[in-house]
């Protein structure tokens, strides 16, 4: 199987193989009337390429690049490979994207083509594409309302995915004969923790080298059976679902079901019996208070079980096992994981992490229901992934685990991490300035704090240019800090700041549901705004920071906060589409707010 991925010129040549060797089995799944219905390898296959032979017939041609503005559906993965077999360039977009950010986009790709999904979803693109003027075609896979539309085509998804399969087929492959490893596979634009996104120039063998070290991991440490299925609800736009959630599952010949998104994930799991899961942080530490909450409704023996869990866990952990902790374990597995993994469909093999820092504490927790969590670490610019625990060397929930197959990593003097191989891009699109600040003599230059231990696994400390320094020059990383917080019941959100400063203080975003259960047994309105300017709530958060503080060395402490006006959300522009905060967009809103704790 490696060898294949090994052999394969580009991501179109590896996916037409296996289709050509799973013609009629099940590939790609999604529920339509709420019934769970899928399309065959050949089915998609087919569908693949007559698009891929109608993009040329509208005079796209080598090299142009097609925007892809779709949630995940099937037709997302159907219009990603043709583009890719018409030999042009994916241009994925997030669909929280607003107008600015679509002209962004367009403007710097030069985008001549555009698929989007519905109706709602071309509300802020057309404008854009209007705005612009350089897209020639539009292509709504769902169909949209008619407008004036200029030199601007529109087609239907329909006619352009319907024609003769084998005469397109053979077309394909004389093309596809021509694109290799280097050549340009997509454009992904970072989302943007700080500035303007750039367009990060993802080549086929990145992509390939990506997931010929994924795939290793699930041969070597999980063992592959002829029935893997991946449940796929993380943006696809992300690089990090695009590799793992898409072409991970393609190069190992598994199916790939849609989620019907967030609201409907947790019926989806135990509908659709995943064995591969790829997630970010975020979910997990929601899933885990949503877990331990129910544990704690029922008490009496779950509640003591789950006790006996994360007692056993955190000493695995740590190295250090008590007497009697085998019997406990086995107790444990028995009786409460069975439950636990129910919830997950009941077949979950391994739960990968990515896309952010996972806090120990959570990988720890989900290690003692007995779900294999495996946490790896990367970035848009190399494929996306360098590095993954794997359980056949020992997990340690510190560390990202060794670099992956085709993967170097050494650290700078400064203690930046820096990559290199084939997995690492060629550059940014039209940024030749940033490519050079990015690639120095064959390296990127991560961005990313850390060390390797004496393990040879990756250990990840903050990212360089989020590293606070207070006034004393002391070094102290705001991940670390904001994810205990976010541990704690009361708080949902955190970020913490405090740059050439004496101390730390901190925005707090307060959990909902906690704070609508306090308001409950208080007798009071819940009004989260009202809550914040209570005494008494706002001591109860206070303890939590004290809580956390008790952990944290004096430097890290965080000495005064302040409460948000509402959560950090991606539609608010202070969190990014894979979750993480953006810090300068908070700032922004509440710097004022930030600078008055260290007047007060």
């Amino acid at each position: 199987m490696l060898s294949d991925i090994d052999a394969a010129n580009n991501l179109v040549e590896l996916f037409l193989k296996h289709a050509d060797e799973k013609a009629d089995q099940p590939f790609l799944g999604h529920k339509r009337a709420g019934e769970w219905q899928t399309l065959s390898w050949g089915e998609t296959a087919d569908q693949v390429c007559i698009l891929a032979e109608k993009l040329r017939a509208m005079g796209l041609t080598d090299g142009d690049r097609v925007a892809l503005v779709s949630e995940n559906r099937p037709e997302w993965c159907i219009a990603d490979l043709a583009i890719m077999a018409a030999g042009c360039i994916t241009v994925p977009a997030y669909t929280t994207n607003t107008q600015r950010d679509h002209v962004h986009i367009l403007d710097n790709s030069g985008a001549r083509a555009v698929i989007v999904s519905n109706e709602k979803l071309s509300g802020p693109l057309i404008p854009a594409i209007m705005h612009t003027g350089i897209a020639e075609h539009i292509i709504p896979i769902d169909g949209i309302r008619k407008y004036q539309g200029g030199n601007l085509s529109c087609h239907t998804w329909a006619d352009l995915t319907q024609g003769d399969a084998a005469t397109a087929r053979q077309a394909v492959r004389e093309r596809i004969a021509t694109i290799g490893r280097g050549d340009t596979a997509c454009i992904i634009y970072t989302s943007g923790t700080g500035g303007a996104p750039r367009g990060v120039m993802q080549h086929h063998g990145a992509i390939l080298c990506n997931v010929a070290g994924a795939g290793e991991i699930l041969i070597d440490d999980f063992g592959l059976s002829n029935d893997e299925r991946f449940l796929s609800f993380l943006p696809l736009s992300h690089a990090y679902e695009h590799t793992g959630g898409q072409f991970l599952p393609i190069s190992v010949g598994a199916q790939i079901f849609y989620s019907e998104g967030l609201e409907k994930l947790a019926s989806n799991i135990e509908e659709v019996k995943p064995t591969i899961m790829v997630v970010v942080p975020r979910l997990f530490e929601v899933l885990r208070t949503r877990i331990m909450k129910q544990i704690e409704k029922q008490g009496g023996m779950a509640l003591k079980l789950m006790d006996t869990a994360l007692g056993v866990g955190e000493r695995r952990a740590a190295g250090k096992p008590q007497f009697g902790d085998a019997v406990r374990d086995f107790v444990v597995a028995r009786l409460l994981r069975p439950k636990i993994r129910a919830k997950f469909g009941g077949r979950v093999k391994a739960m990968v992490s990515g896309g952010a820092p996972l806090n120990p504490e959570v990988g720890i927790f989900f290690d003692a229901m007995g779900l294999t969590m495996l946490q790896g670490y990367g970035q848009t610019e190399a494929g996306p992934v360098m590095s993954c625990n794997r359980p056949a060397a020992g997990i340690a929930m510190h560390s990202v685990g060794p670099p992956m197959r085709g993967v170097e990593i050494k650290i700078a003097e400064d203690g930046e991490i820096l990559c290199r191989g084939e997995l690492v891009m060629h550059g940014y699109w039209q940024n030749p300035a940033e490519t050079g600040r990015a690639l120095q003599d064959g390296w990127l230059y991560t961005g990313d704090i850390g060390h390797v231990d004496d393990q040879g696994r990756v250990v990840i400390t903050d990212r360089k240019k989020d590293m606070i320094v207070n006034d004393k020059g002391d070094n102290i990383a705001p991940q670390k800090v904001e994810g205990m917080l976010t541990l704690q019941p009361e708080i949902g959100q955190a970020m913490v700041t405090g740059d050439q400063r004496p101390y730390i203080v901190g925005l707090i975003v307060p959990d909902a549901e906690w704070a609508l259960d306090w308001a409950k047994a208080q007798g009071k309105k819940f009004d989260l705004r009202e809550l914040q300017d209570n005494p008494e709530f706002r001591a109860e958060v206070r303890k939590a920071l004290d809580r956390v503080n008790k952990e944290l060395s004096v430097v890290e402490k965080v000495r005064q906060f302040t409460f948000a006006d509402e959560a950090f959300t991606v539609e608010n522009e202070e969190m990014t589409p894979s979750m993480k905060i953006r810090r300068h967009k908070i700032r922004d809103r509440y710097g004022e707010r930030l600078d008055g704790l260290y007047r007060s």
